[in-house]
């Protein structure tokens, strides 16, 4: 940062302008937005809270987003963020597979929802004529027992 004392002349009126910008408020401002968007980003991954089960199992890498399909823990069925009926599962899912030959679906359940019911939704949307079907889990804390 700097500071202009002026000339040695004594003079003012000949003093030339300042052309000096000050940017310490704008790194301010950056800082402060940055911090926002720190804290903002985790909250914004998932629409529909789960409780997910831990798995040990190696992340796997897909290069097209896949279609997330969630199962709460009270057995509501959404598909994104948009809840559905399981009634109307297999005709949505078969629209999505006609706009996109290879989707891919991921299912998301509840640890509290039984093994059955995750399965028979899953067979659901084979079913529907999609056969790559994934199950989402968080993975085991570093230090878990095996």
């Amino acid at each position: 940062m700097a500071v202009s004392l002026g000339n040695d002349s004594g003079d003012d009126d000949d003093a030339a302008p300042m052309s000096e910008i000050n940017v310490t408020p704008f790194v301010d401002v950056m800082l402060v937005l940055l911090i926002i968007f720190m804290v903002a980003a985790p909250m914004m991954t998932a629409g529909v809270p789960v409780d997910l089960p831990r798995s040990a199992a190696p992340r796997v890498a897909n290069p097209s987003p896949p279609v997330v399909l969630t199962v709460t823990r009270e057995g509501a069925i959404h598909i994104g963020d948009e809840r559905i009926d399981e009634s109307q599962l297999s005709a949505r899912l078969a629209a999505l597979k006609a706009e996109k030959p290879d989707l891919a679906v991921h299912v998301r359940g509840d640890r509290s929802v039984s093994y059955g019911e995750v399965l028979r939704i899953m067979g659901r949307v084979t079913a529907a004529g999609i056969p790559r079907v994934s199950l989402i889990a968080e993975a085991e804390p570093s230090g878990a027992p095996r």
